[in-house]
């Protein structure tokens, strides 16, 4: 099975990416969660008393952190992936605590460990902790409802100062993923339930990939020719927003890169773009961006063994999702 985003050093079954991440809905076997409160206690908080697993997010493993029996902070392992470095992720999480020590409105960072990190080695990954807030995540309706708010944090984030920590975006998709994705689907995927099924989907869009990945990398090229870069938070969708007493803030910045501000728009109406000034073609390049560096991701997952649970079942239907859409 070729492996399209990793280079083996972190992933299952001697294979990278975003499959190295999976099973987000289950306790991981690496690090534990007593191994999670160990650290936490030793860089943090030295009167943390539990741990507890929840099975939240996509993409990274969460634990609730309590002192004296109530909720302090929230934990998170991040992956080292080729598509998200833990450097890099360690770079995003310090310029997003400059920003918030300036006093940027929306902007929940992790905290700092007793030496001023904000990031530590854990499980193959890295641990870090935010504090604790009481509140709930919008729907995908209340958030369409709450778009001009958002848009005005976006604003505010848009024209902050560049942190010196702040990592520049890169394209996220994989250089040649047409003829990768044409090399792995070759031969039957016998990995688990959704192999096969995944390996056909995408063959029956190979050209399609192509298309897009042309396009995109013509955007891209045009993007690093274009001026007007700025912070961005990369997925300021409603599952990364939290409405809390003060009101509604930005979580999960491990995606912080200074970009062009369509970045941040895609999940933003139409006529609150066009206001914003948001550049068709911008906005078509950051669409693209996801669409393919999902589809690479769903290669490696399901070219690894799995067993068809509910994390499988969601990267499934995340990848027919994204097969079946048309040109932007």
């Amino acid at each position: 099975m070729l492996n399209i985003v990793g280079d083996g050093k972190f992933g299952r079954a001697g294979t990278a990416g975003f499959a190295s991440i999976g099973d987000m809905l289950t306790p991981p076997t690496n690090p534990t969660s007593d191994e999670v409160l160990a650290a936490v206690r030793r860089h943090w908080e030295p009167g943390a008393d539990a741990a507890t697993h929840l099975p939240v997010g996509f993409g990274a493993h969460h634990w609730r952190i309590d002192r004296d029996g109530t909720p302090w902070g929230f934990a998170t392992v991040d992956s080292d992936t080729a598509l998200r470095p833990l450097g890099e992720t360690a770079s995003a999480y310090a310029a997003a605590a400059r920003l918030h020590e300036s006093g940027v409105p929306g902007v929940v960072s992790p905290l700092p460990t007793s030496d001023g990190a904000r990031l530590v080695p854990m499980g193959g990954g890295g641990l870090s902790v935010t504090p604790w807030l009481d509140g709930r995540t919008p729907t995908a309706a209340e958030a369409l409802a709450g778009a001009r708010r958002t848009v005005e944090l976006l604003e505010a984030l848009h024209a902050a100062e560049p942190p010196a920590e702040l990592p520049g975006w890169v394209p996220r998709a994989p250089a040649g993923l047409a003829e990768l994705v044409e090399e792995a689907t070759r031969v039957p995927w016998t990995s688990g339930p959704y192999g096969e099924p995944a390996r056909k989907a995408l063959r029956a869009r190979l050209s399609e990939i192509a298309t897009w990945a042309e396009r995109h990398r013509e955007l891209a090229e045009r993007a690093a020719e274009s001026g007007h870069w700025v912070p961005t938070h990369g997925e300021p969708h409603h599952a990364n927003q939290l409405i809390v007493a003060s009101g509604q803030v930005f979580v999960d910045w491990e995606s912080l890169r200074c970009a062009p501000p369509e970045r941040d728009l895609l999940d933003i109406p139409s006529h609150l773009r066009e206001q914003r000034g948001a550049r068709p073609w911008a906005v078509e390049l950051f669409r693209l961006e996801w669409r393919l560096s999902e589809i690479a991701e769903y290669v490696d997952w399901f070219g690894l063994p799995h067993s068809g649970g509910a994390d499988d079942d969601a990267a499934f239907a995340g990848l027919c999702e994204e097969l079946m859409k048309g040109p932007d």
